[in-house]
């Protein structure tokens, strides 16, 4: 369609109680394409935010849509995939936000990508169906099983024999990393080959995968225990470079608001891997102190208990060191150093905040975050001279 034409006008709509469609649900959107044939028009499409009611739609269609380039469009996500963009500031930020990297692309210093494990129905066999847990079994984690900065929410899908399900996994892995499409087959052989080497013998970064872009969190991420199985409901990502330290760091970066706003952009009932493969994440440095910043908080913040003591002793934190009055701080804090390491300024903060979510009371956060934001703005000073 880009190739011949273009989508002369995007226009989306949110079903909010049923104005659009009584019968279809009322968190869904709604797009409607007005499309145009002919070389002449290439190279520009337009969008309209979604509007959630008749009135809001009769007041917007009377203004101009948000243009992008055809180019710019295309490079935000290998489908071509239409972000939600509530206004032409939100446009501004979004384009901010994807001037910096996929997540998927290899930096040299770390790559990461993502993984699914265990599906709950096909490989329902290889698991135990219980309410109670027989001697020395492992969780087997859905998507509900841990939230954020919470690994371990006591809610699980089932149960699984350790002795089984290493060498099942261990199986699919040999076999997944014969296929080039496959996140195993950026690793080398020998890794493998290594049962010790499985995911699942240490903690790792896993995600909700059932997820609502109007839900008061998209991008659930989590840093897991070892001795944990995940079912499909909740993939995980693999590094095939880096470290514990560069996983902290793109967990503080997913864990985010800037980061969970563009999620909000583009993501409707899944974090798919095309999507996620995509989202945008800054890549300083490794002497970037904002960069250690986000790694040392999200270290922090994850570490929770001595389940994690090795992981947290590779970045450099201590287990259990957040004090129960300091959490909301560090998060603020985090929200602060990303926001930086993005290039945000203090309007942009000010446009996620007030169009992350319907209804929600984000001043106080946004006052926490831009006093943080204010303290750490010298070191993006420092760090750009």
């Amino acid at each position: 369609m880009l190739q011949y034409g273009t989508f002369e006008d995007t226009t989306f709509l949110l079903n909010a109680r049923g104005w659009v469609f009584v019968d279809v649900h009322h968190q869904y959107v709604v797009g409607l394409a007005s499309i145009r044939k002919g070389l002449r028009y290439i190279g520009v499409l337009r969008l309209r935010a979604p509007y959630a009611s008749y009135a809001d739609y009769e007041v917007g269609i009377k203004g101009e849509p948000i243009e992008f380039s055809t180019d710019e469009f295309l490079s935000w996500t290998a489908t071509a995939s239409f972000p939600l963009l509530p206004s032409s500031e939100a446009a501004e930020v979004f384009v901010k936000l994807r001037v910096h990297s996929h997540l998927d692309e290899d930096s040299g210093d770390w790559q990461a990508r993502p993984a699914a494990e265990l599906h709950a129905t096909n490989d329902k066999r290889h698991m135990i169906i219980e309410e109670e847990p027989p001697a020395g079994a492992w969780p087997v984690y859905k998507g509900a099983s841990f939230d954020l900065w919470n690994p371990d929410t006591g809610e699980y899908y089932a149960w699984a024999d350790p002795a089984h399900v290493v060498e099942v996994l261990q199986a699919k892995r040999r076999n997944q990393q014969r296929n080039a499409r496959s996140p195993f087959s950026a690793f080398l052989p020998e890794w493998a080959s290594d049962p010790a080497t499985l995911p699942c013998r240490s903690p790792r970064v896993a995600f909700r995968d059932i997820t609502n872009r109007l839900n008061k969190r998209t991008m659930i991420a989590c840093l897991i225990p070892a001795s944990t199985v995940l079912t499909n409901a909740a993939p995980y990502l693999v590094f095939p470079r880096g470290g514990s330290e560069d996983e902290a760091y793109l967990l503080g970066v997913l864990a985010s608001i800037p980061l969970d706003w563009y999620a909000r952009r583009v993501v409707e009932r899944h974090v798919n891997f095309y999507l996620l493969a995509a989202f945008p994440i800054p890549r300083p440095g490794r002497d970037n102190p904002l960069r250690n910043e986000v790694a040392e908080i999200a270290g922090r913040l994850a570490a929770v208990d001595d389940r994690f003591s090795e992981w947290a002793m590779e970045v450099g934190v201590s287990v259990g060191s957040v004090a129960a009055g300091e959490r909301d701080e560090l998060i603020a804090r985090l929200d602060a150093a990303v926001a930086l390491l993005y290039g945000l300024d203090e309007d942009h903060l000010r446009v996620i905040y007030s169009t992350f979510h319907e209804g929600w009371n984000y001043e106080p956060r946004l006052s926490a975050v831009l006093d943080h934001y204010r303290q750490l703005a010298p070191l993006a000073a420092e760090v750009s001279m």
